[in-house]
């Protein structure tokens, strides 16, 4: 954990306080060019023995009926219960401009009482879009995405293998209707939206590829207007402003995280002035009760008489620290490190700093 919060320091020391150019293909993403979610129900089947039990998962016994029917399977009036079916939900992402024939990945997720999709194989499932559509279809062998090993008496898991994936398990069958090369405006959404990051993206723009060609409309929107410029080309104009850079402004922040004793800061956070101490007090309380009993064959009882000791420790701490106005955060840290504060303490020192209205950041409590 020390070294961990050490490497944190070093890195926040030496990082710029001006953060270098990026390309607008990292910061940015053109509207309406997106994937659309799948999903399906289907089944796995050839499992060893770690299938649904038909007696919790009847929904199983439906789906499978109804499969071998289709498959020209007479099941009416037939008793079926196998142990190496499962029943499973099946997800995808449609990626942008995907064409008919590609192969997607999927995940695959159980949904009854199996306990392991490990060596399973998915049947022929439709994966639905948000309009009810198939967009694609998924079939093949699961890889589990855990182990699991059971005996008379004991078992042991390792992982979740009640899900999965299968690379390029889906094949799609249909295409998202978006013709993107007949589009007038473009739009481009800032994925952290800022004042000084869209302006700063609007000049960087106008000033490479054509004055008039962007437009600020928010702090996370650019409107882009080919046709004043003379631009046909969607494609090709938005492969050059992918590929402009821009210095991204970020707000001041301190991250902690409580469960793992994580701190992260920017390299603009600041703190006014305040005065800090900090210290801690250790109680413990000690029962050692003394059996006091009569001798043999002498009249009387036995008494349990209690016997407790209770004693106050306080730790070594740092007494009252002034902090002049306009100091950075990285320079307190660093001193406190070297005063040997723990990283935790350290995080309830910085809350009480923002508590007191010295810390000038957005504070982020995970």
């Amino acid at each position: 954990m020390r070294f961990i919060f050490h490497l944190l320091i070093v890195l926040a020391l030496v990082s710029p306080i001006h953060a270098a150019p990026i390309r607008i293909k990292n910061i940015a993403n053109v509207e309406g060019v997106r994937g659309n979610d799948l999903v399906g129900y289907g089944i796995v089947v050839g499992l060893n023995g770690s299938g649904d039990s038909f007696r919790n998962s009847p929904f199983t016994e439906e789906i499978m009926s109804s499969l071998l029917e289709r498959l020209g399977v007479n099941m009416s009036d037939e008793t079926f219960r196998p142990k190496n079916v499962a029943s499973v939900i099946v997800t995808a992402t449609l990626p942008p401009f995907a064409r008919t024939g590609s192969q997607i990945d999927v995940n695959v997720s159980a949904i009854g009482d199996a306990k392991s999709l490990l060596g399973g194989t998915l049947v022929m499932t439709p994966l639905n879009a948000a309009d009810g559509e198939v967009y694609a279809v998924a079939q093949g062998s699961v890889l589990a995405g855990g182990t699991e090993a059971r005996a008379e008496a004991a078992s042991v898991v390792q992982g979740v293998p009640t899900t999965g994936a299968i690379p390029s398990g889906a094949r799609i069958e249909r295409e998202v209707n978006f013709l993107f090369s007949e589009m007038e405006t473009l739009r481009l959404a800032l994925r952290n939206p800022d004042f000084t990051t869209a302006s700063r993206m609007e000049t960087e723009i106008n000033r490479t590829l054509g004055k008039g060609l962007a437009r600020m409309i928010d702090a996370g929107t650019i409107e882009i207007s080919p046709r004043q410029v003379g631009k046909v080309e969607l494609a090709r104009l938005v492969s050059e402003i992918e590929n402009v850079k821009v210095e991204p402004e970020a707000s001041a922040r301190v991250v902690i995280d409580h469960k793992s004793g994580t701190l992260v800061m920017g390299a603009d956070v600041r703190i006014s002035h305040v005065a800090v101490s900090q210290g801690n007090l250790t109680l413990r309380i000690r029962e050692a009760p003394i059996v006091s009993q009569p001798n043999p064959f002498s009249p009387g009882d036995t008494i349990v008489l209690p016997r407790s000791q209770v004693d106050i420790t306080k730790e070594p701490g740092i007494g009252f620290a002034e902090l002049p106005s306009g100091t950075s955060l990285t320079d307190v840290v660093a001193g406190l490190n070297s005063l040997g504060v723990h990283p935790r303490e350290m995080i309830d020192i910085l809350k009480a700093v923002h508590a007191a209205g010295a810390l000038h950041a957005e504070l982020i409590v995970n």
